[in-house]
């Protein structure tokens, strides 16, 4: 039996202080506010091996669990973290002081906070506003969600003094620990083989490999949400962007303390962010396994942006790419497998820098197994490195480049992921050209169209609880808009003001975007690069949502042109949608072929001439490349005599 076991170190008030983990009588220190910057030093929570026993059934007096609405739980955000923690890989075991500031969201006072951890970890103690809570004021129980690899959580209940008022905030610091093994739990018992569902869960704390993706994956840190179930349509992955989006602003800071045995892990990465572990040469303990050191890493608070905590604790070496200039390197222990992904990216790089600049450094990090599913977060690519052709890691490779952040942007998703989702459209017109593209655009749109809201039924006087009334790309929480139809925009500005003023524009927005104050700068930006007004455009696709266009060709009338052989044809195109589009109209006859482009107002009707030399045989409005509620491509034949002469 060891006679003592560290769990967690941190400094409060610049002094040296022991505690117990386990929630006890005597009063615990007054934290410092979540937001004041983590002390240095070296502070041991210890406790014996019949101490951390009885930590495990502490759990709060029985109480009745107050009867919580989603709403409820839903209404809490986490405005600042700062976490202080303790890591000891060879017991997969993790303990942690959480200092948080929650703000209550919500239209009504709350009477209870909820907060959840993964199943595997226990509340430990509580302190509200600084003042250490008693058994009556909170109480913990288990709660069913697959936001968790386990498939529950621990969900701690606290009841203030005084209900939360609405905008109002107050400062919480807990105290919890326990384990992080591998599990697939939520997966295996919805039916997906183990193989499948170990290549998806993989997250864990081991002796070999520490990867923690947080809330929709592990929750390693507390966060405030209803139970969401992969069996409820997309409602996880919805209420995981949502998560993301009321966060966004948020800061989080950490103070990490390694507990370890051999040589000491190389690097910790948080949110992407690598930094290198420092041992604590003076911290050795004697324990039944060998000699345990401590090595500690901190981490300034810093923006979230629209991302889930993660944290990686990586041993294996940093291999530079042998292209000295590429903006590449990887955390591996097989450096044979990088030369295909070198390959990618050196061949993916002309574009990216055209249309983003010259991207910053990718870390990929190696995965314990080559067909794990990998993980892109703010600079940081995690995948199972395999041996592959370079032409079938391109998109990766465009896709993870395309994500890293080039300064201090603001975290708006449709500019993340929907540009990183573009770029990758524009790498396929490039290698297959633009009928390949836009056929990938079009595998997404029944869905889109499924998702959109239908905009002809008043919902007032819906029989539907829950009309669905959209999601505007600026507030979008649901990946089918902030990555699918964010692409489709980006996609419909390059063909509407030309490549150059939109890279212009990119560019622009890139030196300007710390200073943002409201999202409609860079569409500022876009129309002085263009010289066009784009107004009708966002308001209809950027900052609203009126669903999709519903377009059809309503008449095409051709003329012949005296003393040609030429034809002037009117082509008159309807909207019965609620968002207006610029769509390519275009007559053609065999190989030869005419284009321009018409805005179609939403509602209503717009016409255009095309001059046409020849007999016109077609007319096609739409290549595909704009999303409607129903087919993207619409023909008409043309029945034209041949011109007199």
């Amino acid at each position: 039996m060891r006679a003592c076991r560290f769990l967690i170190a941190g400094v409060l008030c610049g002094c040296v202080i022991s505690l117990p983990l386990a929630a006890q009588q005597q009063p615990v220190p007054q934290p410092a506010p979540a937001n004041a910057p983590l002390s240095h030093g070296a502070v041991i929570f210890s406790r014996s091996d019949d101490q951390e026993a009885a930590a495990q059934t502490a759990v709060a007096a029985p109480t009745k669990v107050p009867d919580l609405t989603d709403g409820e739980r839903d209404a809490i955000t986490v405005t600042t973290y700062a976490l202080d923690a303790h890591i000891t890989p060879a017991d997969a075991a993790l303990a942690m002081r959480a200092r948080m500031t929650l703000r209550n969201d919500g239209d009504t006072p709350l009477a209870h906070l909820a907060l959840q951890l993964s199943s595997s970890l226990h509340w430990e103690s509580m302190e509200l506003n600084g003042r250490k809570l008693g058994p009556q004021q909170w109480l913990q129980h288990p709660r069913d969600t697959d936001a968790d690899h386990t498939g529950q959580v621990t969900e701690a209940i606290i009841t203030p003094a005084t209900p939360l008022a609405p905008g109002a905030s107050v400062e919480l610091t807990a105290i919890y620990s326990g384990t992080i093994p591998q599990t697939a739990a939520r997966l295996t018992r919805i039916g997906a083989p183990d193989h499948a569902a170990n290549s998806a869960d993989w997250d864990r704390i081991s002796p070999d490999f520490t990867g923690l993706r947080g809330f929709g994956n592990v929750l390693w840190y507390p966060v405030a949400s209803p139970s969401l179930f992969l069996g409820d349509g997309a409602r996880l992955f919805q209420g995981i962007g949502r998560t993301r989006l009321r966060e966004a602003q948020a800061t989080l800071q950490l103070r990490l303390t390694l507990e370890y045995t051999g040589a000491t892990p190389s690097t910790v990465v948080l949110n992407g962010d690598s930094k290198q572990l420092a041992a604590n040469g003076d911290e050795e303990i004697a324990d039944d396994a060998g000699v345990l050191r401590a090595a500690t890493v901190e981490f300034a608070a810093r923006r979230i942006g629209f991302r889930m905590p993660s944290l990686f604790i990586v041993s294996a070496p940093l291999v530079a790419s042998t292209e000295k200039t590429l903006p590449m390197h990887a955390y591996t222990t097989h450096p044979e497998l990088l030369a295909p992904y070198v390959t990618a990216t050196t061949q993916v790089l002309p574009l990216l820098t055209d249309w983003l600049g010259a991207p910053q450094p990718l870390t990929l990090t190696d995965l314990p197994e080559n067909n794990d599913q990998p993980f892109e977060t703010n600079g940081t690519l995690a995948l199972g490195l395999q041996s592959a052709q370079p032409s079938e890691l391109t998109l990766q490779m465009v896709h993870a480049l395309a994500r890293v952040p080039a300064g201090d942007i603001p975290p708006r998703a449709w500019m993340d992921e929907g540009l990183a989702q573009f770029v990758g459209l524009l790498w396929m017109e490039q290698t297959h050209g633009r009928e390949a593209a836009v056929a990938e655009m079009n595998q997404h749109g029944t869905a889109l169209a499924l998702a959109e809201p239908d905009l002809s039924v008043d919902p007032a006087n819906s029989t539907d609880t829950a009309p669905n009334t959209g999601q505007s790309l600026i507030l979008a929480t649901d990946e089918i808009y902030y990555r699918t139809k964010a692409a489709d925009v980006w996609w419909m500005l390059r063909d509407m003001v030309g490549n150059a003023a939109l890279q212009q524009a990119l560019a622009r927005y890139r030196s300007a975007a710390a200073q943002e104050k409201e999202p409609s700068l860079f569409q500022r930006i876009l129309e002085q690069t263009s010289k066009k007004d784009l107004e009708w455009f966002f308001d209809d696709w950027v900052y609203r949502d009126r669903g999709l266009p519903d377009l059809t060709i309503a008449n095409v009338v051709p003329r012949t042109l005296l003393g040609r052989n030429a034809y002037l044809v009117a082509v008159e195109v309807a909207n019965d949608g609620y968002a207006a589009a610029e769509v390519p109209v275009t007559v053609r006859a065999g190989a030869v072929s005419i284009t321009e482009r018409l805005r179609v107002p939403a509602r209503t009707h717009a016409t255009t001439r095309i001059v046409f030399e020849g007999v016109p045989q077609e007319v096609q409005v739409n290549d595909g490349s704009v999303p409607e509620l129903r087919a993207s491509v619409h023909r008409k034949q043309i029945q034209a005599a041949p011109a007199q002469k």
